[in-house]
């Protein structure tokens, strides 16, 4: 039996798509097709239904992951324990973290890494969603909340602040805001409600239930770029925000809001030497930039 068509079958399983599972395996859909079809005739059973919404395990499916996990599970072990293993960092690891925190925070240092480990390809999925670890579309996750069950390792990386924040041009064209009163009547921007991807992202119901919206988008990155605009007034992390000029810190002092990004990789490949050097130095890049994540109270001008 032919070991790459298991791996195929691993990844759709996981996936649940031909086209997520060609992107795993960096191969055409159109390949992941036939290998699936290749190994059903070798077993001589159907292992997925194909449905409108992907592909599905069928019980037969079902019966043989397990199976091919301890395959593969045995062949990380054995590939790291080889000589080659020592020679230097190699392979492919990918990275999942939200989109704000993913780009401004941790691409920079990630590429640098890259640079230093040649045979190392570093994928980084800075994306406003929730990247699944369990379906396998990142090999370490950064996620806003901790994962709640699961054969994985976690760790607490960092808190991180979110604060008021309105341009300058915005500010000199509507009313001063001193109090929490004062904002009504104001314009926000925020996320689309229903399209929330973690409960932590509701901070601002937790200060004022704006009247009305000049934007509301899924991406923290188009909500820093409407504010800039003047557009309105947004909560947005520090990180982010304290990098522009243009922006002023409203209600300094009583608009702040604390979360944390949660670190997990599978436990099954944490002792990989390409998984723990990425998840090292994760931990370590995080730790050199703990004063832009939790930047000191300076009053209503940026750091």
């Amino acid at each position: 039996m032919d070991w790459d068509n298991l791996r195929f079958f691993l990844e759709l399983a996981r996936t649940g798509t031909l086209v997520g599972a060609a992107r795993r395996l960096a191969v055409d859909h159109t390949t992941v097709a036939r290998r699936i079809q290749a190994l059903e005739k070798e077993i001589g059973s159907a292992l997925f239904s194909r449905e409108s919404d992907g592909h599905r395990l069928t019980e037969a499916g079902r019966r043989l992951q397990p199976q091919v996990e301890a395959m593969e599970s045995a062949f990380r072990a054995v590939e790291s324990a080889a000589p080659a293993a020592s020679e230097g960092l190699s392979g492919l690891v990918r990275i999942g973290a939200t989109e704000g925190f993913g780009t401004v925070v941790l691409a920079p240092q990630l590429a640098l890494f890259a640079q230093q480990h040649p045979k190392l390809v570093i994928d980084l999925l800075a994306m406003p969603r929730l990247v699944h670890l369990s379906r396998r579309e990142a090999d370490i996750v950064i996620s806003l909340e901790r994962p709640a069950r699961g054969p994985v390792v976690v760790t607490k990386l960092t808190d991180y602040v979110l604060r008021l924040y309105a341009s300058k041009q915005y500010l000199a064209t509507h009313g001063a805001i001193r109090t929490r009163e004062d904002l009504r009547g104001h314009t926000f921007i925020s996320y689309v409600d229903d399209l929330l991807f973690s409960k932590e992202l509701q901070y601002l119901d937790e200060l004022y239930k704006p009247d009305s919206f000049a934007l509301r988008s899924t991406s923290i990155l188009a909500q820093h770029q409407a504010t800039a605009a003047g557009a309105g007034i947004a909560v947005l992390p520090a990180f982010i925000a304290e990098r522009d000029k243009s922006l002023r810190r409203v209600l300094p002092g009583e608009a702040n809001f604390i979360r944390t990004f949660w670190m997990s990789v599978p436990a099954e490949t944490r002792h990989l030497a390409r998984m723990k050097a990425v998840w090292d130095f994760l931990k370590e890049t995080v730790e050199a930039q703990r004063t832009v994540l939790l930047p000191p109270e300076r009053g209503g001008e940026p750091a």
